[in-house]
């Protein structure tokens, strides 16, 4: 798996993303800047980290969404590639158009960090292999604008091809409530693009990779990755 990692100004969680990276692939990441044009040659996955771009100026990820290097990062993603985005990253997926649908601020108005659990609602993913579809999987979140939110129309579409990839729950896996630390529609942690092979993913399953700091139920996604090279 030869894997790059985008650093945009005001990313701040580059470094937990390619340490992930690196346990799980034995190799660390390429860092690409924002003002990059290209990918390096043979590059399998282009992640987009957590972090605050730009300030988080007019909306969470709108600048980011529009610069140099989401070209390489979306013909990247039209020939099959694999990109994910986490927290930012996500934001930056939705202003790119790359997913659908957007970020809105949290609906108690609230910046949230703290351990969440999530459900995997499927395992036949790129990102997804080394859980079991149903698993109960607990990583933390940190942020302020991520409630997902889109038209019934393309909420439906998710829904019925299968495209939601996490949902917030509780530790027994029940959505709803106060699991759900945002007002996310429909639980929404994470989607897929149609053809799966783009993942945007609120929570931080790359700061839970080592029991030191808590758990290492984040370290299934990154397994995944590297064996779906």
């Amino acid at each position: 798996m030869k894997a790059a990692v985008v650093v945009f100004p005001g990313s701040n969680r580059e470094s937990d993303m390619a340490r992930a990276l690196t346990q799980a692939t034995g190799r660390p990441p390429s860092m690409l800047w924002h003002a990059d044009h290209e990918l390096p040659a043979g590059t399998d996955l282009v992640v987009l980290p957590g972090g605050f771009s730009y300030g988080d100026y007019l909306r969470c990820g709108a600048i980011a969404g529009r610069a140099a290097i989401m070209d390489a990062v979306r013909a990247h993603a039209a020939r099959g590639g694999l990109v994910l985005g986490v927290c930012n990253g996500f934001q930056i997926l939705c202003e790119s158009g790359l997913l659908p649908g957007v970020l809105m601020r949290n609906a108690n108005l609230r910046f949230v960090c703290r351990m969440q659990h999530l459900r995997v609602e499927r395992n036949d993913t790129a990102f997804t292999r080394h859980y079991a579809k149903g698993q109960t999987i607990e990583v933390c979140v940190a942020h302020g604008e991520g409630n997902y939110e889109a038209d019934d129309a393309t909420i439906d579409r998710l829904e019925g091809e299968g495209l939601v990839a996490f949902r917030y729950c509780d530790s027994a896996g029940n959505v709803g409530g106060d699991a759900n630390p945002n007002g996310s529609r429909n639980d929404i942690a994470g989607i897929y693009s149609n053809g799966r092979n783009v993942l945007g993913l609120m929570p931080h399953p790359e700061n839970l990779i080592d029991a030191l700091v808590g758990g290492t139920d984040g370290r299934g996604l990154f397994e995944s990755l590297a064996s779906a090279a």
